[in-house]
């Protein structure tokens, strides 16, 4: 429901998947794919070192997730309509579409630094320097009456879209402990985006500095987004620096370029979305969370505009951390077998059900402070919310691992993987933008002679409301739009879901392994 679920269904988890796209195109011809950490190897000296710097990477990428992603919405959306921050959401997108450049990254380096340093020590370098930059000038690009949205996307779009093209994997650990790799992916990725949005929203609010750690009240915050963005400014450069001058890369053996070629990968590609059960199944994954588009994007921001304190909310994403550990074994447990889709298709209709009960939560928000039993139902949709992405997630990546073509698993299960992430994405925008083209809001000015009534779209914002404030009037909503948007939402995901993607998944899910298999891989 916030917007911790939101991401797990549209981000961290798919990121996760994504992160390391074209190591596993390397990983399908020494015979990796499928590794299960409980065949692995005793970890040598060598590789706690690298699973360390592993999971020290994987934190960083997940730093800029967190923000972009989480905490700037939630800080722009003080003085920016739905729309504009919609407009921001547009900065997320590099995450969606990184398989149309990631092979390129895997084929193009230079010998002399290696296949892996030769891009992410200048991507990093480029990132910390952001970074830093951001650290001194995003404040006060923040803090006007109206920041220019379309400047702060673009400055976080190259900032996602340089965090997306890192990875580093099948050259630090040996081969026997690869598969030691998606654990050093889960712990950074998840932990770097919990810092960036959970514990930098709490600390970031005045009203949790003064009542948790000071006991004469401040006018600031204990953590400034200046100061956060500097302090992984120098973070990102001295693990980059450890890189470049400390870390040495295993040299491309006999062999290896052959298996990176470019247009080779391209080429699969293009034969994999020939396929027809493919092409169904690439319809299926863009419009199945149709449903929960408006739930996704929009339920976190519309709690904090009716009331709902940062630290509320970042408190709420802290419990729900801890119930995905066992959400994820349940999942994984449920997933197994023939027939891992039964278990998506039913948490597809709970996220539904989910939406539904985010409404009603909303509608009934209570005036004033909220209460502890209000409090505890935001909990428990939170965590409903993130229980049902996970096993989504979960049960769609056990199907992309049964169908994958073992010649050319990891192209196959990167590029569905890569439209899963696109179809949580793409309907964002459209959405945000649509609950303001649905909401009817006013400013009603009265006095003993003047009463005037002004439409206002802005009347949403705290920006939009002091405005209306100064005028002497007060913002009231005739219509808000986010109910019309949901509820549209809710009834096409439905629709969708009953006449489109259950008959589809079923019928796919019974295809034989033959089905999914590209005649030119035996070639290849």
């Amino acid at each position: 429901m916030l917007q911790r679920g939101a991401v797990r269904d549209r981000n961290v988890h798919d990121v996760i998947q994504l992160a390391e796209d074209g190591h596993a195109r390397a990983a399908d011809k020494q015979g990796l794919l499928g590794a299960d950490a409980d065949d692995a190897g005793p970890l040598s000296a060598r590789d706690k070192r690298a699973l360390a710097l592993l999971v020290a990477l994987y934190l960083l990428q997940g730093i800029p997730v967190g923000l972009a992603f989480g905490s700037i919405p939630f800080l722009l959306r003080a003085k920016l309509s739905y729309s504009q921050i919609g407009i921001f959401s547009l900065c997320t997108y590099p995450y969606s579409l990184k398989l149309l450049w990631s092979p390129v990254v895997d084929s193009v380096f230079s010998p002399k630094l290696g296949r892996r340093k030769s891009w992410i020590v200048p991507i990093q370098t480029i990132v910390g320097l952001m970074f830093w930059w951001l650290g001194s000038h995003v404040q006060q690009m923040m803090e006007v009456e109206e920041p220019d949205i379309k400047v702060l996307t673009g400055l976080f779009f190259t900032l996602v879209f340089f965090a997306a093209t890192q990875g580093w994997a099948l050259t630090l650990l040996s081969k026997e402990n690869l598969s030691y790799a998606s654990t050093a992916q889960t712990i950074g990725l998840n932990t770097g985006y919990f810092l960036s949005f959970t514990v930098f929203l709490a600390f970031n609010s005045v009203e949790f500095s003064n009542k948790y750690f000071r006991s004469t009240p401040l006018e600031y915050p204990l953590v400034t987004l200046s100061g956060y963005l500097h302090f992984w400014a120098v973070a990102f450069i001295v693990v980059t620096g450890y890189l470049a001058f400390f870390q040495t890369e295993d040299p491309v053996k006999a062999g290896d370029d052959e298996d990176m070629d470019l247009k080779k990968v391209y080429s699969i590609m293009r034969d994999i979305c020939k396929l027809k059960h493919v092409q169904k199944f690439i319809l299926v994954h863009l419009v199945t969370k149709l449903g929960t588009a408006a739930n996704d994007a929009a339920t976190s921001l519309k709690l904090l505009e009716k009331g709902l304190k940062k630290e509320d909310l970042a408190l709420a994403v802290l419990i729900d951390f801890p119930f995905q550990i066992l959400f994820g074994y349940l999942a994984a447990r449920w997933s197994k077998g023939d027939k891992p889709l039964k278990p998506w298709l039913i948490a597809m209709w709970t996220r539904l059900a989910w939406a539904v009960v985010s409404m009603l939560l909303i509608s009934n928000f209570p005036l004033g402070d909220i209460g502890m039993w209000y409090f505890l139902l935001v909990v428990a949709c939170t965590v409903g919310s993130s229980f049902s992405s996970t096993v989504q997630f979960v049960g769609i990546s056990a199907f992309h691992t049964q169908i994958a073509d073992p010649l050319i698993g990891g192209t196959y299960m990167t590029l569905l993987n890569t439209v899963s992430n696109l179809g949580g994405t793409w309907p964002k925008y459209f959405v945000l933008k649509g609950i303001d083209a649905f909401s009817v809001a006013v400013c009603h000015v009265k006095d003993e002679n003047l009463d005037l009534v002004v439409a206002s779209r802005e009347c949403v914002s705290d920006h939009g409301k002091a405005a209306c404030a100064e005028l002497g009037g007060e913002c009231l909503t005739e219509r808000d739009g986010y109910y019309y948007v949901s509820a549209l939402c809710i009834l096409a995901g439905a629709c969708v879901l009953v006449a489109f993607v259950q008959p589809v998944a079923r019928k796919l899910q019974a295809l034989p392994a033959q089905a999914w298999r590209v005649k030119k891989a035996e070639r290849l």
